[in-house]
């Protein structure tokens, strides 16, 4: 790479999949792809190129189904995810960050109603999907699509931090307090997901995103990677491996094996360099972030004491302003022309008119009721005193 600007930012990516030690193939798929030039392949231009004005992709497949299924649904999601940001992102006018973040979105909807619809087509592959996890850079900012237990992480300084969530039984029990991190990872349950690409029309996409900083690595795997290690093993060989991104995708593969290998094994390293970010700070907040956008930020904002009162008092003097002067045209001249000056003329304002209150017929028929009680006791006390 030559004429790097001090502002640029230089992304050096490399990624692997391994079959492991109990399956018979392999049902994982991954992609990487330079989106500005929708170069999605790990020949050299890509494994180290300058961040573009439409920024890069990582997408990690974990398929499931049986048989073929998962295989055809991983790599169904990847072309679909590729396509359509290629419709919605590549082709936009627009390179801001929301428009980014919604075809992040759109494409993994868009995968999923595609998957599902090929299922039903196939009677044979019913029931088939896959896992995602997705990481769109952006300028100095990540995001992240996820359905399903496929993980992300960010290795800053030595230390690894998961930046995605499961969609899993075991993480909804976590955040229920009914079951600790350390009682998840051995629980029997642990496997079981709550959502997946292909098996319902609909899908709700996790949207994140994360700020990273000059020296980041991000690290994007299946589960058959990160279900036989801990954090501290993917902060460990990602330290000891820098800078060399092959070495660290295999050495992670090769623990996952180690430990068992009894699924699938995927890894994606992502290292992020150059004048275009920023060091690491003491108050850069990591993890799990979903994103807001700019939209909903403005919808939840709140108002402020000042602004409510600056808010009625304008009001207050435009409603003064439209009833104290009236913008006319000058009147007819005395020869019969019109002048073009305009003219604004101080009107009195319209004398307040209190209308005569009616009474309705419930109230008349009360007082009729109580004259006519009236008249019958005064009728009463006549006769009396004639007695």
């Amino acid at each position: 790479m030559t004429d790097i600007s001090p502002r640029d930012i230089i992304v050096h990516v490399f990624g692997r999949t391994d079959v492991g030690r109990t399956r018979e193939h392999n049902e994982d798929t991954f992609v990487v792809a330079d989106l500005t030039t929708m170069n999605a392949t790990l020949q050299p231009e890509v494994r180290e190129h300058r961040l573009g004005v439409r920024g890069s992709l990582f997408m990690v497949a974990d398929g499931m189904g049986g048989a073929a299924a998962g295989e055809v649904a991983s790599q169904m999601a990847t072309e679909v995810v590729l396509e359509e940001l290629d419709v919605w992102w590549r082709r936009s006018e627009s390179t801001d960050p929301d428009t980014f973040a919604s075809a992040l979105r759109k494409a993994v909807e868009a995968a999923n109603a595609r998957i599902h619809r090929y299922a039903v087509e196939h009677p044979e592959n019913r029931g088939m999907g896959t896992t995602t996890t997705i990481a769109g850079i952006l300028g100095d900012q990540l995001y992240l699509c996820q359905v399903g237990d496929s993980r992300g992480y960010l290795v800053r300084d030595g230390v690894a931090i998961q930046v995605t969530k499961d969609q899993s039984l075991v993480q909804r029990l976590i955040d229920a307090g009914e079951l600790t991190a350390e009682e998840a990872e051995v629980s029997e349950r642990r496997n079981i997901i709550l959502q997946a690409l292909g098996p319902e029309p609909q899908v709700k996409v996790d949207l994140t995103s994360q700020p990273i900083r000059r020296g980041d690595t991000l690290v994007l795997c299946s589960d058959g990677m990160s279900g036989q290690m801990r954090t501290v093993d993917i902060a460990r060989i990602v330290t000891e491996t820098s800078p060399d991104l092959m070495e660290t995708c295999k050495a992670l593969i090769d623990l996952a094996n180690e430990n068992g290998g009894p699924d699938n094994i995927t890894v994606i390293a992502a290292r992020f360099e150059g004048g275009g970010l920023q060091p690491p700070s003491g108050g850069d907040v990591v993890g799990y972030q979903p994103y807001v956008s700019p939209a909903e930020q403005r919808a939840t904002m709140p108002v402020d004491a000042a602004t409510i009162a600056q808010s009625l008092k304008d009001a207050t003097l435009m409603e003064l302003s439209l009833l104290t002067t009236e913008e006319t045209a000058s009147p007819v001249a005395a020869n019969g022309s019109v002048s073009g000056v305009r003219s604004t003329t101080p009107i009195a304002p319209p004398p307040v008119v209190i209308p005569p209150r009616r009474l309705s017929v419930a109230q008349l028929r009360v007082i009729f009721g109580s004259l006519t009680v009236l008249v019958g006791l005064w009728l009463v006390w006549i006769y009396l005193l004639r007695d």
